[in-house]
């Protein structure tokens, strides 16, 4: 499978809890980290979303922002992860930005090259990640 999407887990389906129109998911990724992510109840039926089934959760880079200091800050974004920066790539407007968890797992972000500045993103740098859980596609395999 190729997508455009930068960031492609494969993961664990790790729980299920379902509402009225739509489940959240966690899932667990071999590193250690965790996601979650909120899907429909037809996604999670028509995937065979159950504990232990291999997933795949996708998410484009635009959609993870970036905050550094987040020590006091409750967001209602299921995805706060915490990790460091490890490369930055400036382009004309946007920044390609990965940041690495404690686990091992990297994340790409797109953010302007103003919000790379004003953060002080640079390598070892810490930074959060945040994606929110509606941002997160999920994909079994065929």
């Amino acid at each position: 499978m190729k997508v455009s999407a930068r960031n492609v887990f494969e993961g664990i389906v790790g729980s299920v809890h379902s509402g009225t129109v739509n489940a959240e998911v966690g899932i667990e990724l071999p590193s250690g980290d965790k996601l979650v992510a909120v899907i429909t109840l037809e996604s999670v039926k028509s995937l065979q979303l159950t504990p232990g089934k291999p997933v795949l959760a996708l998410i484009k880079a635009p959609w993870v922002m970036l905050m550094t200091d987040a020590s006091g800050i409750r967001l209602s974004a299921r995805n706060c992860l915490a990790g460091k920066v490890t490369s930055v790539n400036a382009g004309a407007v946007n920044a390609e930005v990965v940041v690495t968890l404690p686990g091992g797992t990297e994340l790409t972000a797109i953010v302007t090259n103003d919000a790379v500045a004003e953060l002080g993103l640079a390598p070892g740098v810490a930074a959060s990640a945040v994606i929110k859980a509606s941002n997160i596609i999920l994909g079994v395999p065929a």
